[in-house]
């Protein structure tokens, strides 16, 4: 019988309130009864009584293999873990005076992120004299849209001291 004290579960002899709301190894309500013949009952059975409920008046134990119980709940963080997709944040600069031709190269850049499930930064850097003429950098941002396939505008273009920036997202799988 384990005596470990793992992610705030009181097993065995770690349970230290007067008596408990059992549950058995079957999975049946015992009802209400005194730890210590809740603790008898898991020896008899060479399991281990297992605090499920802590916050519960009384509080909730379960008779059960805690080894088996403890691999089966790190299996399954395991398997939700592998499910999980990070999404990154990729970022495109520009200057407001940007070819087509090289617009057209970033927008086809931009296709490629969103369409790996990325989410994409593009940004348009004003120098000098240039930050007179913000409305450049927004026709440029309205431009990449253009020639995007229907994307998701998480934020939209704002200016962020010498910079205006959008982001935007992948589309949803369904």
């Amino acid at each position: 019988m384990a005596e470990i004290k793992e992610k705030g579960l009181r097993i065995n002899t770690q349970i230290r309130v007067r008596e408990v709301r059992l549950i058995d190894s079957e999975g049946g309500q015992q009802g209400i009864v005194p730890t210590i013949q809740a603790l008898e009952m898991a020896k008899e059975q060479n399991l281990d009584l297992v605090e499920v409920a802590p916050t519960a008046n009384p509080p909730v134990c379960k008779i059960l293999d805690y080894g088996k119980y403890r691999f089966e709940m790190e299996k399954k963080l395991r398997d939700s873990k592998k499910k999980q997709k990070l999404l990154k944040m990729k970022e495109i600069r520009m200057q407001p005076k940007i070819g087509s031709g090289d617009l057209d190269f970033k927008s086809k850049h931009i296709q490629e992120f969103l369409n790996e499930g990325n989410k994409v930064k593009v940004t348009v850097r004003f120098k000098g004299r240039e930050l007179a003429h913000t409305e450049l950098g927004l026709v440029v941002l309205q431009e990449v849209l253009k020639r995007l396939d229907d994307y998701a505008v998480e934020k939209q273009p704002a200016m962020e001291g010498r910079f205006m920036s959008m982001t935007l997202n992948p589309k949803a799988k369904k």
